[in-house]
C-alpha cells in the first residue's frame, strides 16, 4: 500500500512537471484588438422588422433599388442585410448553401447587384446548430462559412444566439470574431446574444456592435414575451453609455419606425432617441412602399448628424422627473445634443438646465430645433420647450 502511494505521488509530480513546461513553451496569446471597422454607428436596413422569413432575392433586390430613389444612401444608409432564413442547407463538403427556390441567383450575385447600387452587402447567421428560424447556424463551421462569406462580398454579418444551450458566449463569438478576421475582408461583426451575457463588459475587440436586450417590437411601451417596446429598451440602456464608441456600440436593437403599429410622433420619438445614444440605425421598413412622412423621419439630416458624430460618445439620462425626461451627450467641437422626452398622455413643458448638462449657468447658447429645423432664441442657464404627449423636442446646443 505504501509503495502504491509512493507510485501516485510520483506520477502526479510528473504530471505537475509536465503541465508547467508545456506551458512555459507555449507563446503568450497575444491581446486582442479591435478591427477598425464602424468608426462611426452602422447605417443600413434589415429584413427582418417588416419581412420576417417571407423575404427572396426579388425583395432584397427592390430594397436595394429603393434605398437609392428614396434618398436613403445618400442619407447613410448603406448596408443592405439579409436575415435569417435565406439558407438553404449545406452542401457535401459543408458549405453552407443559400435557398434555392428563394435566392436562384445565389448571394454572389446578389451581394454584387447591392455592391452595384453603392450600398454593402449584409447577412445573418448563428452561433448554434440552428438558426433562430431553424436553418443551418454556423456552429462547427465558422471559418468555413467566413471564408464562403468573404467569397460572396459580405461585408456585415449580424450573428445570433439562438440553439445555443451551455456555449459560453464571450468564447463563441471570438471563434467567428477570428474566422471573420482570417479571411482578409473587412466584415463588420454584430453580435446578437440578447445582452444575456453582458457584451458590453467584453465585446469591445469581439465585434463592432451588441445587443443590449430580446427583441424589440412596434410599441411604445409595454412588454411582449420576450419582446420590448420602444420605451421598454430605452430604459434599459441608462448606465451603459461608458461602453460604446467609436468602434464598438450598444446596440437597442432596430429601428420599427414605419412599421405601423406606433404614430408618426412616437416613430420621430424612436428616431430621435436611437440617434443621441450612438445607436446604429437599420431601417426595418418596407422601402419600397414607405410614406413621405417615414421617409422625411428616417432621412432627417441634423438628426442622422447627431448619430454618426464622430466622438461617438453615447447620451445619458441627465435628468428624470416623473414622465418627463433629458437625454444629452456631448458633441465634437463642444456642442451638446439634447433630447427633451414626454413619455405621458398629454403635452407638458419640459425643461433642461445647464446644471444638467455640467455647464456654467451664465453660458449663453445658440439652440437649434432639429426636427423644425430652424434656430431658437438663445438661452442661459436653462431651456424650456412643451413636447407633445410621447414626442421629444431634440436640439442642438452650441
Amino acid at each position: 500500500m505504501n509503495r502504491l502511494r509512493v507510485l501516485v505521488a510520483i506520477w502526479l509530480a510528473w504530471i505537475t512537471v509536465v503541465g508547467v513546461l508545456h506551458a512555459d513553451s507555449s507563446p503568450p496569446r497575444p491581446p486582442r484588438t479591435a478591427n477598425g471597422l464602424a468608426l462611426t454607428p452602422p447605417m443600413g436596413w434589415n429584413t427582418w422588422n417588416r419581412f420576417g422569413c417571407t423575404i427572396n432575392e426579388t425583395l432584397i433586390r427592390q430594397a436595394a433599388d429603393a434605398m437609392v430613389s428614396s434618398g436613403m444612401r445618400d442619407a447613410g444608409y448603406v448596408y443592405i442585410v439579409i436575415d435569417d432564413c435565406w439558407q438553404g442547407e449545406r452542401d457535401a463538403k459543408g458549405n453552407i448553401q443559400p435557398d434555392a427556390q428563394r435566392f436562384p441567383s445565389g448571394m454572389k450575385a446578389l451581394g454584387d447587384y447591392i455592391h452595384a447600387q453603392g450600398l454593402k452587402f449584409g447577412i445573418y447567421s448563428d452561433a448554434g446548430k440552428l438558426t433562430c428560424g431553424k436553418r443551418p447556424g454556423s456552429l462547427g463551421h465558422e471559418y468555413q462559412d467566413a471564408l464562403t462569406y468573404a467569397s460572396w462580398g459580405v461585408d456585415y454579418l449580424k450573428y445570433d444566439w439562438c440553439s445555443t444551450y451551455t456555449q459560453d458566449a464571450r468564447s463563441t463569438y471570438e471563434t467567428m470574431s477570428d474566422a471573420l478576421r482570417a479571411t482578409g475582408r473587412p466584415i463588420v461583426f454584430s453580435i446578437c446574444e440578447w445582452g444575456l451575457n453582458k457584451p458590453w463588459l467584453w465585446g469591445e475587440t469581439i465585434g463592432n456592435l451588441w445587443r443590449t436586450t430580446d427583441d424589440i417590437y412596434d410599441h411604445w411601451e409595454g412588454r411582449h414575451g420576450f419582446e420590448h417596446s420602444v420605451m421598454d429598451i430605452l430604459d434599459l440602456q441608462v448606465g451603459l453609455e461608458t461602453y460604446a464608441g467609436p468602434g464598438h456600440w450598444n446596440d437597442p436593437d432596430m429601428l420599427e419606425v414605419g412599421n405601423g403599429k406606433m404614430t408618426l410622433e412616437e416613430y420621430k420619438s424612436h428616431f430621435s432617441l436611437w440617434a443621441v445614444l450612438a445607436a446604429p440605425l437599420m431601417a426595418g421598413n418596407d422601402l419600397a412602399n414607405m410614406s413621405a412622412d417615414i421617409k422625411t423621419i428616417l432621412t432627417n439630416g441634423e438628426v442622422i448628424a447627431v448619430d454618426q458624430d464622430p466622438l461617438g460618445i453615447q447620451a445619458s439620462r441627465v435628468a428624470k422627473h416623473g414622465d418627463y425626461e433629458v437625454w444629452a451627450r456631448p458633441l465634437k467641437g463642444g456642442g451638446r445634443a439634447v433630447v427633451l422626452l414626454n413619455r405621458s398622455a398629454s403635452t407638458h413643458a419640459v425643461t433642461v438646465t445647464w446644471d444638467d448638462l455640467h455647464l456654467p449657468a451664465n453660458l449663453r447658447l445658440k439652440v437649434r430645433d432639429l426636427w423644425a429645423h430652424r434656430d431658437l432664441p438663445e438661452a442661459s442657464g436653462r431651456f424650456s420647450a412643451d413636447v407633445p404627449s410621447h414626442g421629444v423636442v431634440m436640439l442642438r446646443m452650441e
